[in-house]
């Protein structure tokens, strides 16, 4: 089913979700607002966005090694409350985090983080592909953008599908543990090592 813009849009007023989490709720809700609403809700977008106004500073800094101590991972994941960040729930959720940035290898914590010039430039090439592919003019710029969701789910940690459940990404996860925590948590920062890996 064709998603259109306006609903979207629509959606998002009513919600102040992401463009992309509106349009996945809404494919999923086969076009229904109300559904797609609930789906959302669900997924503790809703009240997540609705909370992001709220200051997380307190946390932890967890740490994963793996592959016999080849790569390593250091991340900060925030909490408005040092009493949330102590629950078990929350020390998971870090750790799953940390886990995901050694499988997933992200270069940033969400597509908001990726520079403008490296968009632009990774557009350019997507465009150049398509017209090397003898694809149309007129579909060209569609394909780019196709293209750059799928850049995004490899480089940015948000949109990545969660190694110990793919069907969900690792925004849809963090939503879930706010919802559940009923507070506004976030991955602010992270550093990951590979043995032998160029700086």
């Amino acid at each position: 089913m064709e998603i259109t813009a306006a609903a979207v849009n629509e959606l998002r007023k009513l919600t102040g979700c992401g463009m992309m989490d509106c349009k996945r709720a809404l494919q999923e809700a086969n076009g229904d607002i109300v559904g797609a609403t609930d789906i959302l809700r669900r997924k503790g977008l809703v009240t997540l966005t609705k909370r992001a106004g709220r200051e997380a500073k307190e946390g932890v800094i967890d740490s994963y090694i793996h592959a016999g101590g080849k790569i390593g991972v250091l991340v900060e994941v925030n909490s408005e409350t040092d009493f949330v960040a102590r629950s078990e729930d929350f020390k998971q959720f870090a750790h799953d985090v940390a886990l995901q940035i050694a499988a997933g290898n992200p270069m940033y914590v969400s597509r908001d983080d990726v520079p403008n010039s490296v968009v632009e430039k990774e557009l350019e090439i997507y465009r150049a592909q398509g017209v090397a592919e003898g694809k149309p003019d007129n579909v060209i710029d569609k394909i780019a953008a196709g293209r750059l969701e799928k850049y995004y789910q490899q480089v940015a940690l948000m949109e990545q599908s969660f190694v110990k459940s793919p069907d969900i990404t690792i925004k849809d996860y963090l939503g879930e543990v706010a919802a559940k925590l009923g507070e506004n948590i976030g991955v602010r920062r992270f550093t990951r090592y590979e043995l032998g890996e160029a700086q």
